[in-house]
């Protein structure tokens, strides 16, 4: 994989959907979805401009899942609304090992005395929820959970600022691609009344509309997101100084360690999500967020006065 300058424009339709001559989901798509896929091992590299990085993975398994992310009858691993015109289906991917490396390029503006940046991790799983119309298999919301459990990160003080200058090169083309999302994204999750039409019913016993809508009320994504949650996390910062400068450990300098353990390490990203808005959906909603979100609305409705004025 390569960064691009400038962001690619969308994927359009379902390539399933259009390979199969259907232009709305259909068959070809729940064939595919109902895969169970295993891969011994698999890498991935990454070329920027400033570094260039690679992720290995061991023992890949993605299949489908029920909304409680279980794995079951494929027929309880999606959600289809007729009413609605849209379609929920969860996915979820385990590994055993994953193995992270980045090192500055020869060309790039990074300091070449930096470290590579190394990271190994256990157990870890994605959990994956897609909601897409039924009529041109468009994604119109998703939600990605990036799960891990103990892990432990040894980092030295020149790894740390070169991890901090990977991520300034990558700044920028995230930024064009996320300005490019908000303006493609939909304005509402609303199905306008072209779609409001007779869509074709899951196979399988469905239950009523009604219960369906309910069903599909409570698994449904209002808006996309991204999550990534941690169970432990222990972080060594060690001082590494002394090996490149000649004579530091002769003048009794020594380098110096710290280390940060976490818990229940979350951090959860709403892209989309308008300034004032509600965020009863959110995963760790609280009231304090009801508070934060008077305080934003205020703050809108005061910055909106003040354009009109102008």
């Amino acid at each position: 994989m390569r960064t691009c300058e400038e962001p690619r424009p969308p994927n359009g339709q379902s390539p399933i959907a259009l390979a199969a001559g259907q232009s709305e989901y259909g068959f070809a798509e729940k064939v595919v979805e109902g895969m169970f896929i295993v891969v011994n091992s698999i890498t991935i590299k990454i070329h920027s401009k400033a570094f260039h990085a690679s992720f290995e993975l061991w023992q890949l398994q993605g299949y489908s899942v029920n909304p409680n992310w279980q794995q079951s009858d494929l027929r309880l691993t999606r959600i289809t609304d007729p009413q609605r015109g849209e379609v929920l289906t969860f996915k979820e991917l385990t590994w055993q090992t994953l193995r992270i490396e980045a090192d500055a390029t020869d060309n790039g503006d990074q300091d070449p005395v930096t470290t590579p940046l190394r990271l190994i991790t256990n157990q870890g799983r994605i959990q994956i929820s897609l909601k897409r119309r039924t009529k041109d298999c468009n994604v119109m919301a998703s939600k990605l959970m990036f799960l891990l459990d103990d892990l432990l990160w040894v980092l030295t003080d020149s790894q740390l600022k070169a991890m901090m200058k990977y991520a300034e090169s990558l700044s920028e083309a995230m930024e064009k691609s996320a300005q490019q999302r908000k303006s493609l994204a939909p304005e509402s999750v609303q199905v306008s009344e072209s779609t409001q039409q007779s869509w074709s019913q899951p196979f399988g016993v469905s239950p009523n509309a009604s219960s369906i809508g309910q069903y599909f009320d409570k698994h449904d994504m209002k808006e996309s997101s991204y999550h990534l949650l941690i169970s432990r996390l222990d972080l060594h910062i060690c001082d590494d100084s002394h090996s490149r400068e000649s004579g530091a450990l002769k003048h009794g300098m020594l380098g110096g360690a710290m280390q940060l353990t976490f818990r229940r390490m979350a951090f959860d990203y709403y892209p989309f999500h308008r300034a004032g808005d509600a965020c009863k959906h959110w995963v760790r909603y609280s009231e304090a967020m009801e508070t934060r979100g008077q305080w934003a609305k205020k703050l809108v409705s005061e910055f909106q006065s003040k354009i009109e004025k102008l």
